[in-house]
């Protein structure tokens, strides 16, 4: 039989806490009306959207099942969020089982660089002025 390794089961269990607890805060918790949330930096600073703003308020209305709300408030987010998902996985997977798997799309150079682009042309274009990219 074979033994279990403690600081795996402490891997676990942590994330089980602190993703219970994020979707906790998030759930019951709307960014929107409640000061517990920081506000972004980059907003606060420059008055500009960055590429992240609203992501907190999407999340809140995805776990509400609000995809259409939670896609106005961030697109780029909502749209990653099975890649992140998905690398995350596979990177718990490979700690837990001690296997190698790596997912070849992110270590490709042209997925890295399309990537970055498109969250930059994104940043460019939330910020615009004219219709129809004013809210």
């Amino acid at each position: 039989m074979p033994v279990v390794d403690s600081k795996k089961i402490l891997f676990i269990a942590l994330t089980i806490i602190i993703l219970g607890g994020g979707f906790f805060l998030y759930f019951y918790y709307n960014p929107s009306n409640n000061s517990l949330f920081l506000p972004c930096p980059f907003k606060l600073i420059s008055g500009y959207n960055c590429p992240g703003c609203g992501s907190q308020r999407a999340i809140h209305q995805l776990l509400h099942g609000n995809l259409f709300a939670a896609f106005q408030l961030n697109p780029l987010m909502v749209l990653s969020i099975p890649l992140i998902v998905y690398g995350l996985g596979t990177r718990a997977y490979n700690y837990l089982f001690d296997t190698q798997h790596r997912i070849k799309l992110f270590y490709n150079k042209i997925f890295i660089y399309s990537y970055f682009g498109i969250a930059v042309l994104y940043w460019v274009i939330r910020n615009l002025s004219f219709y129809p990219f004013v809210k």
